[in-house]
């Protein structure tokens, strides 16, 4: 089965030493994790692709967001990340597949299947997950890879809402 590994706003607001305290994961081991996924992907053949969420470089956006503002070094990729794949592509909204030239390559090079790892289990990855199954496009999570800051009551309501559009983490 041709599978890409997605890789989910992997970015330095959200893991470097200078983020806002509302994102308090793991840096090290979420690092450590998703790193592992990209070599163990990239070994095996599948392509790797990234996603960043841009938001865009307004006064009231730097003001209410304060973070993933377009052209910042904050947006940028995790420089703790191994990067092995020029595949990026920028999402405005938390459906990665909401990015045109993403759906185009996932057709091109005809993947039968997304593994999705990343921030934020409640966030970008679930709204991608089911952005996916809404296309038809299996995705599934890799339950190493992610991490949320959200609390139990919204991961158990992310987690019945994947189940019920057939998304299975593995």
């Amino acid at each position: 089965m041709k599978t890409a590994l997605i890789v989910i706003d992997m970015q330095n607001d959200y893991l470097y030493e200078k983020r806002k305290d509302k994102f308090a994961y793991n840096t090290s081991e979420l690092t450590a994790a998703v790193n592992k996924l990209i070599n163990q992907y990239k070994e095996n053949g599948s392509d790797v692709i990234y996603i960043r969420h841009i938001i865009q470089n307004l006064p009231t956006n730097r003001l209410l967001f304060g973070f993933s503002i377009a052209g910042t070094v904050g947006a940028e990729l995790y420089s703790g990340l191994d990067i092995v794949s020029e595949y990026c592509f920028d999402k405005l909204v938390g459906d990665a597949l909401s990015n045109k030239n993403l759906r185009e390559l996932i057709q091109q090079k005809g993947y039968e299947a997304l593994h999705l790892c990343g921030l934020d289990e409640c966030g970008c990855v679930t709204a991608t997950a089911l952005g996916a199954a809404k296309r038809g496009i299996k995705a599934e999570i890799i339950s190493e890879g992610i991490a949320t800051v959200f609390p139990k009551k919204k991961v158990d309501k992310a987690r019945e809402k994947l189940k019920k559009a057939g998304v299975k983490y593995i």
